[in-house]
């Protein structure tokens, strides 16, 4: 069906879609697995938010989410495990505030680049913080060392992210097909398993750490493949100068 085919109503109603989506994906290239159901989302939901719920207090509601998931740990610990999955709503409020964040800011077109970049990064760090601090508390013994990882990892797919932002001048927050939101629907579904098979959680954890372990390992290959590619632009455009 095209464009032609649609009432007038239905054919405005899709431009509208389209402009909304072009202005919140605009400063972002993201390849996930589920990249076309999120966006549509954002798209639906930065058009429903009330005008009083500002971008920081969206990134205060995301922190709030990862507090949540550090609670889920602490209370399956000492109270009951079953209160684990309290951290799945963690996960979605987490999702919620910090997907929507710079988006509203975008389609109210109140952006603050520079603003909004640092803010994020850093609530991002402090929130996987608390998650990481959640999953010590949670297990005993040398499994402590699988959530010093999980932060350890993470940490080192945002400083990859961070300088191929700085080589190429794009940001990118997924890691091939898989992005924050894909990470989070999995650890979701790995605390529902932990209450239904206790101590799963400590070998599905090992094993995700193990697998961005790797898939940091190729980033930062094509990080330095994109390093010397600018390195050998740039020695090129020095030499185009001095014959000039």
């Amino acid at each position: 069906m095209t464009m032609k085919d649609l009432p007038t109503q239905a054919v405005s109603a899709k431009m509208e879609e389209n402009s909304v989506l072009k202005t919140i994906t605009a400063d972002r290239n993201r390849t996930n697995l589920l990249k076309k159901w999120e966006q549509n989302a954002i798209a639906y939901l930065v058009q429903r938010i009330p005008s009083w719920i500002s971008s920081d207090m969206l990134t205060a509601i995301g922190f709030f989410g990862a507090v949540i998931i550090f609670l889920s740990f602490v209370l399956a610990t000492y109270v009951n495990r079953n209160l684990l999955l309290l951290g799945v709503l963690g996960y979605a409020i987490s999702w919620f505030g910090d997907s929507l964040d710079g988006r509203i800011a975008y389609y109210r077109h109140k952006e603050r680049k520079w603003y909004g970049f640092s803010l994020d990064i850093t609530v991002d760090w402090l929130g996987i913080m608390m998650m990481g601090l959640g999953f010590v508390v949670y297990v005993h013994d040398a499994w402590e060392l699988v959530g010093f990882a999980l932060v350890a990892l993470y940490g080192w797919e945002m400083m990859t992210a961070l300088l191929r932002y700085k080589i190429t001048g794009k940001y990118s927050i997924d890691s091939g097909v898989m992005g924050p939101t894909e990470v989070r629907i999995i650890i979701s579904l790995l605390l529902v398993l932990e209450v239904v098979l206790p101590d799963s959680l400590l070998y599905s954890l090992s094993l995700l750490a193990f697998s961005l372990f790797i898939a940091n390992i190729v980033d930062t290959k094509n990080l330095l493949a994109l390093a010397n590619e600018r390195d050998n632009e740039e020695r090129e455009k020095r030499k185009e100068k001095q014959i000039v």
